[in-house]
């Protein structure tokens, strides 16, 4: 059991490298690769998508200072993804954050339409890690208060106790993954106004 068990976390070890590694690759299949997580809409008041696609290079690079944009030409779709700086204060969390946004043609002007997405892997292990935390402390709870749990002070105070540290994990996980977006999201808007300005427009995203 303890080698099948070994194995099957160094599989999962495996998956999820695999996944980021995939994730992070500046590629057309890994361009609407992730998990989505929001969304955002812009406007460039240039004439055509030509003119926004012009600013890349010949290899649809577009180097910014705190990322890199790669455009797609045939699905007109730029897969933005910002820098990380290893083993300083900008560390990278277990929710990287990146975007694609498509490029379309509204009028005189051009529509950028950014979806945000993490790793499949980072969305599964938080959604698991909530719902066993969760669960785990209502099941608890409930069988607690069947199996008689109420019977005494001394019994109510424990159980109350056992609530409430899973509670405080509970909160404590949550607002560590709110912390970690809302980093990882400031990451990618600096390099999406970094990209919005090198397009040549300034104004503000809706």
């Amino acid at each position: 059991m303890l080698l099948v068990g070994l194995f099957a976390g160094f599989l999962c070890l495996l998956m999820v490298l695999g996944d980021w590694f995939h994730f992070t690759r500046l590629t057309a299949s890994a361009g609407r690769y992730g998990c989505g997580v929001g969304r955002e809409e812009d406007r460039l008041p240039v004439s055509s998508p030509a003119e926004v696609l012009s600013r890349f290079d010949p290899h649809g690079v577009l180097s910014l200072p705190h990322g890199i944009a790669r455009l797609f030409r045939p699905d007109n779709m730029i897969l933005l993804r910002p820098h990380y700086r290893l083993f300083s204060f900008r560390f990278r969390t277990a929710w990287p954050i990146k975007g694609s946004i498509d490029v379309k043609e509204d009028g005189d002007a051009c529509r950028l339409l950014c979806v945000k997405r993490i790793p499949w892997s980072s969305a599964i292990v938080t959604a698991a890690w909530f719902a066993l935390v969760g669960l785990g402390t209502i099941g608890f709870a409930v069988l607690y208060v069947i199996q008689e749990g109420l019977a005494s002070v001394g019994s109510v105070l424990m159980g109350l106790s056992v609530i409430g540290v899973g509670v405080m994990v509970f909160v404590f996980g949550l607002i560590t993954v709110v912390l970690a977006y809302r980093l990882e999201n400031g990451r990618l808007r600096q390099a999406y106004q970094e990209l919005r300005d090198a397009l040549g427009h300034h104004g503000e995203a809706s």
